[in-house]
């Protein structure tokens, strides 16, 4: 929401700050590089464009960002979806499966992106590459790679190709690219498919479209890449979207949610790549079990996990079990093996919470539905 302010700045005052704000950047801009974008000591996002691009005044731009969810726990309690849903996206990260994370901007992309590294193995290498720093992901191996500009003389630039290529020379466990928007997409792809688990964001406005918009930012990369070799790889190295959006209230607020999750089955039919809703928001908002099954069951039989029970209706599973946290008292686990998630047979609600957690465990209080989320804007 724009806010108008008496304060009046002259663009002498402007470039002063602006020129103060870039110091400990290491970027420029003047005449030939009239844009820059980068990242401020406090993690603020900077971006700036001078006129004659601008018809007459400058235009400073800068996105604070408020955390309020730093895990999956968290965006649980913020009504962004459902303990089954966190539950299932936990075991997938822990299993290695490949994830996108799409959604139209401020939907809460890199939000995500951060609580779903959050259950990445503590021994594992990550290695994350970024236009701009902006990732804070909670590891304790991470290398932070950002993208540089050319200098005066046309040279030295590092562009998010070159980034993604270098990180697979650093012998990563998993890589964590924070937005793919051209060529990049192919070396993605290349990385993901030479075995290497990772997790990327997109802009897109469903889960599908996303998989769409990823079988055609490859053909970006030259002419030799052809979509014969981009749909099936696409196809073979995609396992999850994480989809999320802005939903408007009748009270003018804007919320962030989960909109769906979608399993990639690795098929292609004339072209397309067959996909499976995994989860989806139904007529009233509120997040369900969908019929599809994500691919690769191999590897969460690996992890330690039954996907089948994970995602179970949860009103079918037995009355005894274990909360969030808590060792089984019966079944299969099917969460986090050490620290975290339900157990097979763990009582639920209908929204997927388990019973005793609710009243005792990270849930505790906790309303999933979509009315009652405070991480919200107006």
């Amino acid at each position: 929401m724009s806010e108008l302010t008496s304060t009046v700045l002259t663009d002498e005052q402007v470039r002063d700050l602006v020129e103060r704000m870039l110091k400990t950047s290491g970027r420029r801009l003047d005449l030939s590089s009239p844009f820059v974008d980068a990242r401020l000591p406090g993690g603020e996002r900077l971006h700036v464009v001078i006129p004659d691009i601008t018809r007459a005044a400058w235009a400073v731009n800068i996105r604070k960002h408020v955390v309020r969810a730093r895990s999956l726990a968290d965006m649980v309690r913020l009504g962004s979806l459902t303990a089954q849903a966190a539950t299932f996206l936990d075991a997938a990260v822990r299993a290695g499966l490949n994830v996108l994370v799409s959604g139209q901007t401020q939907a809460g992309k890199t939000t995500m992106l951060n609580a779903l590294a959050g259950s990445i193995p503590g021994n594992e290498r990550v290695i994350s590459a970024e236009e701009v720093w902006e990732l804070r992901l909670p590891v304790r191996d991470h290398v932070a790679l950002q993208t540089r500009p050319a200098n005066l003389e046309g040279t030295g630039e590092v562009p998010l190709r070159r980034l993604v290529k270098e990180a697979l020379r650093m012998r990563p466990d998993r890589l964590v690219i924070g937005e793919v928007r051209e060529a990049e997409a192919f070396d993605l792809l290349i990385a993901l498919n030479s075995g290497v688990p990772g997790m990327c964001t997109l802009h897109a406005n469903t889960a599908r479209e996303a998989v769409a918009k990823m079988t055609t930012l490859p053909l970006l990369a030259g002419e030799n890449v052809s979509d014969r070799f981009v749909v099936p790889t696409v196809a073979s190295a995609v396992d999850l979207v994480v989809h999320l959006g802005l939903t408007r209230a009748a009270d003018g607020v804007v919320r962030r949610q989960v909109r769906e999750i979608v399993a990639v089955t690795g098929r292609v039919e004339e072209g397309r790549i067959e996909t499976a809703g995994i989860f989806d928001r139904d007529a009233d908002g509120d997040l369900r079990r969908g019929d599809g099954m994500p691919p690769g069951e191999d590897r969460f039989e690996r992890a330690g996990f039954d996907v089948h029970a994970l995602l179970a209706d949860p009103r079918a599973l037995s009355p005894d079990g274990a909360p969030w946290g808590g060792p089984p008292t019966s079944g299969r686990a099917v969460g986090a093996p050490a620290g975290g998630a339900l157990a097979a047979g763990a009582p639920l609600t209908a929204d997927g919470r388990s019973a005793r957690s609710a009243a005792t465990g990270p849930w505790a209080g906790v309303s999933t539905r979509a009315g009652t989320s405070p991480w919200a804007t107006r």
